[in-house]
């Protein structure tokens, strides 16, 4: 009998993903099922946060929801964004994500190498003049916010979009070997859809500092977590079909 695991994102759109080939070489039932979903905000919400977008010269994006959310509310606003505005972006491809609204420049956009936040702090830093928005999830941390504020870099957040957990309906099997988890969010939302969640001989797969430490405090084991030698999540499950050969 194949061993079924959860993964807790999207399918993938192209059938050449390694995590087709691990399933096929090991037999392995791979269902991919989001714990968590994006949901919008109206314009009514972000209104009552009382943040006003115009005249700031400068906005960070840390994904490309906060893109989506940013630029349609924008438009429901009736906000019109300048064409000198700069983009500060986690990594290369949320920047290029930007041109789905708007004419890409490279003069105006900027992003670290690596696709770290704490690496996009020295590119922010060499533009401490400008005033930045940072466009956030319901779920958001503080840590860009702190580090802002370290960095004495005039800025403002808001909401723009919710991030929700994705209920599961009472007749969904739950009948899963492993599990892999990407968010602290999914975590919350296993166990706001299991509140008596068991875990015994299910095997837990975790990536990231903050999701491990949620599925820790949630009373959960984390098995699996990104090595030197495992550095993505299907040659994590390919290691656990091997363990279990």
């Amino acid at each position: 009998m194949a061993k079924k695991i959860l993964v807790s994102q999207p399918k993938p759109q192209t059938e050449k993903s390694p995590y087709f080939e691990v399933a096929k070489k090991y037999d392995i039932d791979l269902v991919f099922r989001p714990f968590i979903k994006i949901e919008p905000m109206s314009a009514k919400d972000f209104r009552q946060q009382k943040v006003s977008i115009p005249g700031h010269t400068a906005i960070v994006f840390t994904s490309r929801h906060a893109i989506d959310h940013f630029f349609v509310l924008c438009k429901e606003l009736r906000v019109n964004i300048p064409d000198d505005m700069k983009y500060f972006c986690v990594s290369e491809q949320v920047s290029l994500y930007i041109q789905k609204y708007v004419q890409y420049r490279k003069r105006k956009n900027f992003f670290p190498e690596t696709g770290h936040i704490a690496d996009l702090m020295p590119i922010i830093a060499k533009h401490n003049n400008e005033k930045y928005f940072v466009p956030q999830s319901s779920a958001h941390t503080n840590d860009l916010a702190n580090m802002l504020d370290e960095a004495g870099v005039e800025h403002d957040e808001a909401v723009m979009y919710y991030t929700v957990a994705n209920d599961f309906t009472p007749d969904e099997a739950f009948d899963y070997n492993m599990l892999v988890f990407f968010s602290p969010e999914g975590i919350n939302s296993l166990i706001k859809n299991f509140p008596n969640f068991k875990q015994k001989d299910i095997k837990v797969a975790c990536l990231g500092t903050k999701t491990i430490k949620a599925a820790e405090e949630a009373g959960l084991h984390v098995d699996y977590q990104p090595t030197a030698e495992l550095r993505s999540v299907p040659a994590i499950i390919e290691a656990y079909a091997k363990s279990i050969q």
